[in-house]
């Protein structure tokens, strides 16, 4: 889930195609059902993205309807990615399914991830990647305003009613440019659409069941798909778990809290190497300067560019993960000690960048459309400044960031019911401190699918970190996928599994100095656009 106004930098099109357009007129909310579609054969091909032209993986495109109500009539394109089994035809298991999140990421380079899967695990499966419809390389691609996040916006804390004027006349602009960019996909673009197109994509797989890798929101389609398709799923694993509860206004609300929890923790980080940045001996101390620092930004900002909000934004992801921790501390150091803005340009994505947009613009036509969100702007402004008052770090990031959904132009939906009644044995991993999907939400989808097995990652602030080298939770992934062994579900409202958390960085150990991770996973998450 994401959730920073920023511009990001996506991936790059993976497959010879552009973005297309479908006729305003065929615009009707319809059925999600896919039970009377049969979709043609992928007519595959090579990839052109380097990671996966690499590995010999195929690229194609899934034509599926626009509305399923109507499959006889327009039809759009899901960009669809392959990486074959490795394994004997014996130890073969079928096609795994993969989705990064968002929503709103692009999926079709994810199929890497196989290969991270220790002992070889990965290479039992087909790793299918794909691009929701309206994202990437999938035609049509939504893209509403690519100037939107651009730098010197408004400043997020409304603090004066013209600046509350200013983010609302500025959310509803933006709303108007997708209803009019998007015409009739924004009908059509709900998690029940997506999982209706997994269904086709099973189908022209050729597989009775698919095996299924959800990261963040992709976690939240996994659930959606075993409880309408409980039948034709065998085995999952969903990383950084959604609360299906909590869609999505009172999600947001969540993350705002843990979120400015984790940027205690991030600060007491930066404390204890004051050796390396001289930012204060405490977490207190780091912390009043990170907030002086943005009341500064506010009178002028640095190199004419970096206000209050790229500056939050810049901060972000530090309570998202652990990996670019040194990176965000290098650039507040040289601000604050020596007034270079250098890093913190180098580190903020410039905004107009490709994809960038897209990305946006299809994580509010999925969330805004799922359900219905409140119109009332007095329920936001109470609820937000009632956040603030105690987490105030990214309240008013977040909120403008889906206040768009007030205005809207797609019909909502009414969120499916998760019922894992049915479903198999699936693998759920959360780190305590998820700040993106809090770990309340995994304890709630554990008790809906009760043969589910969870891992805690603990103590840790990492969102959607598996496979990228913690033994504990990497090594039960592989036995799961290669065998279908969990570990034993214990009695009570709480993990079955304990784990270390992905590790903090020493930014002191000569092996870590200004050492980025580079891990498959984490890798392919990042291209997507899902992660920053």
């Amino acid at each position: 889930m994401r959730k920073i106004l920023a511009a990001t930098i996506a991936a790059s099109v993976g497959l010879l195609v552009g973005a297309g357009t479908i006729p305003v007129a065929a615009a009707a909310a319809g059925s999600h059902d896919s039970a009377g579609y049969t979709p043609p054969a992928i007519n595959w091909g090579t990839c052109t993205r380097a990671s996966l032209k690499a590995r010999n993986a195929q690229c194609g495109f899934l034509v599926v309807p626009l509305d399923y109500a109507k499959p006889s009539g327009t039809k759009i394109k899901i960009a669809v990615s392959r990486i074959n089994h490795k394994s004997t035809a014996a130890r073969y298991q079928g096609v795994m399914l993969t989705n990064p999140g968002g929503p709103g990421g692009s999926g079709l380079g994810l199929p890497v991830i196989g290969e991270s899967v220790p002992n070889g695990a990965g290479d039992f499966y087909d790793w299918i990647g794909f691009d929701p419809r309206g994202v990437g390389s999938s035609v049509p691609a939504l893209s509403c305003d690519v100037n939107y996040a651009g730098y010197n916006r408004p400043d997020y804390v409304p603090f004066t009613k013209s600046l509350e004027k200013a983010w609302l006349k500025k959310a509803t602009d933006y709303a108007k440019k997708c209803d009019k960019a998007g015409g009739a996909l924004l009908d059509h673009v709900k998690t029940t659409d997506s999982v209706a197109d997994m269904e086709s994509l099973r189908k022209a797989l050729g597989a009775n069941q698919i095996n299924y890798y959800g990261f963040s929101y992709g976690t939240y389609l996994g659930q959606v798909y075993a409880t309408l398709h409980p039948d034709k799923i065998r085995r999952a694993v969903f990383d950084g778990v959604v609360d299906p509860t909590r869609v999505w206004y009172n999600a947001n609300l969540d993350q705002d809290i843990q979120f400015d929890k984790n940027m205690d923790v991030y600060f007491g980080w930066i404390a204890r190497y004051d050796s390396v940045y001289h930012l204060g001996t405490t977490a207190g101390s780091v912390k009043a300067k990170y907030y002086a620092t943005l009341a500064e930004l506010r009178k002028k900002p640095a190199a004419g560019k970096i206000g209050p909000d790229e500056w939050n934004d810049l901060f972000v992801s530090a309570g998202y993960y652990v990996y670019g921790w040194q990176d965000v501390a290098d650039a507040f150091a040289a601000w604050v000690n020596e007034k270079d803005a250098t890093l913190l340009l180098a580190n903020y994505a410039e905004p107009g960048a490709p994809g960038a947009d897209n990305n946006y613009a299809m994580y509010l036509a999925t969330q805004c459309s799922d359900v219905q969100w409140p119109t009332a702007w007095s329920k936001w402004l109470r609820d937000n400044w009632k956040i603030y008052a105690k987490h105030p770090f990214m309240a008013w990031n977040n909120a403008w960031y889906n206040v768009p959904c007030i205005n809207w132009g797609a019909k909502p939906g009414k969120p499916v019911q998760i019922n894992g009644a049915k479903a198999p044995a699936f693998l759920l991993i959360s780190e305590t401190k998820d700040a993106a999907t809090p770990y309340s939400g995994a304890l709630e989808v554990r008790k809906r699918f009760a043969r589910s097995v969870l891992i805690e990652g603990v103590g840790g602030t990492t969102h959607a970190g598996s496979l990228n080298g913690v033994a504990c939770t990497d090594d039960t992934i592989a036995d799961y996928l290669a065998t279908g062994a969990l570990p034993t579900r214990v009695n009570g409202n709480r993990s079955d599994k304990q784990c270390a958390p992905v590790p903090q960085p020493d930014p002191t150990a000569a092996s870590a100095l200004r050492a980025k991770v580079a891990g498959t996973a984490r890798a392919a998450l990042q291209e997507s656009g899902a992660l920053r």
